[in-house]
């Protein structure tokens, strides 16, 4: 794995740092994307030391700056071996009548529309070398849909048949493509859901949720698969998660 180049967005925080931490490990060079550039400017520090890294801030929400900010990489980092497609959110947990036009924006333009706008920039150069790895995260509710659930889990669930799309495409040019699919994982994603409320602290009581660290392991170990081996597509859950709705907590 050494040499090969990963781009990771949503890198400023959970699973998208936590896999940036992963893939430094095994000598992978990184270009880290997300919106908050003093914390991309930390995990870089952090991580420069063991890899090559260099950093883009911008929102995959904005095409025109995704596109600029990708086409800007300095030569050395012109070459992306790995795509990981982590930026998500989940805004609101509202049920469909009284939901929020903004959250609703919000999660198709980021988990949807931005994972196409990245993927776009970067997918001619894999087929020119008709080599690469993309890597989608989606979640549990691209897999079944939950009450209040409505727009998030459409937008996941959408993440899964683009992935499925992308795999049918691009089979003839030998890129491979995956989906990850976390269920309950212990990150910010409660708050930004939650908008800082209270609840959000409650989320993840009683049980033991899974760690970023854990699904960044998962994702080191599909794109170290030998070239002949593709991980289509991984549901991951803690072990006290048997669906989006049951879920075993300690009393």
């Amino acid at each position: 794995m050494k040499r090969k180049t990963a781009l990771i967005t949503g890198a400023t925080s959970g699973i998208g740092r936590a896999t940036a931490h992963e893939f430094a490990k095994h000598g992978i060079n990184l270009i880290l994307c997300g919106r908050r550039q003093e914390r991309l400017d930390a995990i870089k520090k952090a991580l420069e030391k063991t890899t090559d890294v260099h950093v883009l801030n911008f929102d995959v929400r904005d095409k025109d700056a995704t596109f600029k900010a990708i086409a800007s990489l300095a030569e050395d980092f012109k070459t992306i071996d790995i795509l990981i497609n982590n930026a998500g959110n989940a805004h609101g947990l509202d049920p469909i009548q009284t939901g929020d036009t903004d959250d609703w924006d919000a999660m198709m333009d980021i988990n949807v529309k931005g994972l196409l706008y990245v993927s776009k920039a970067i997918i001619p150069q894999m087929t020119e070398r008709q080599s690469g790895h993309i890597i989608n995260i989606g979640s549990s509710a691209g897999k079944e849909v939950y009450p209040k659930g409505n727009v998030y889990c459409a937008s996941k669930h959408a993440v899964l048949a683009i992935t499925e799309g992308m795999r049918l495409d691009l089979n003839p040019f030998g890129i491979k493509v995956s989906a990850i699919n976390p269920g309950l994982v212990e990150t910010e994603f409660s708050q930004v859901r939650f908008k800082g409320d209270a609840v959000a602290d409650t989320v993840y009581k009683g049980y033991k949720a899974l760690q970023a660290e854990d699904v960044a392991e998962v994702i080191y170990f599909a794109v170290s698969r030998p070239a002949h081996v593709n991980i289509a597509d991984v549901l991951m859950l803690p072990t006290a998660q048997a669906s989006s709705t049951v879920i075993k907590k300690d009393h």
